[in-house]
C-alpha cells in the first residue's frame, strides 16, 4: 500500500509564499505521476498540479499556472509544490495523490495523502 504524508501548510499573507512537500512510501515503481489537489469547504475537490514520477513533465491547472510550480528532490520519493503570489482564494485543504494512470480528475487517483491546510490571509 502506497502512503503519502503532506506537509508545509500553513498561514501566510496574500502575495506570499509557501513549498509543500509530499513524501511518497511503498510500492513507487507502480506510480506514474503525483498529482496535487485542493478543496475548499463546500467545494468540489479541484486539480492543481500533476508532476511525473520522473519529474520530467508537469501539468498545472489554469488557476495557478504561472504561479505554482510542481517538482521533486531526484533522489527521494519527496515531491514538491511551490506555491508563490498566493492569493485569498488559494485557501484550501492540499493533497497529493499517486496515480497509476494518466489522469487529473480525483477518481483517477489510486492513492491519497491526508491533506495540509493552507491559508491565505488578505
Amino acid at each position: 500500500q502506497v502512503q503519502l504524508v503532506e506537509s508545509g501548510g500553513g498561514l501566510v499573507q496574500a502575495g506570499g509564499s509557501l513549498r509543500l512537500s509530499c513524501v511518497v512510501s511503498e510500492r513507487t515503481a507502480s506510480i506514474v505521476a503525483i498529482n496535487w489537489f485542493r478543496q475548499a469547504p463546500g467545494k468540489e475537490r479541484e486539480f492543481v498540479a500533476t508532476i511525473t514520477w520522473s519529474g520530467r513533465a508537469t501539468y498545472y491547472a489554469d488557476s495557478v499556472k504561472g504561479r505554482f510550480t510542481a517538482s521533486r528532490d531526484n533522489a527521494k520519493n519527496t515531491f514538491y509544490l511551490q506555491m508563490n503570489s498566493l492569493k485569498p482564494e488559494d485557501t484550501g485543504v492540499y493533497y497529493c495523490a499517486a496515480a497509476k494512470r494518466v489522469g487529473t480528475e480525483p477518481r483517477a487517483m489510486d492513492f491519497w495523502g491526508k491533506g495540509t491546510l493552507v491559508t491565505i490571509s488578505s
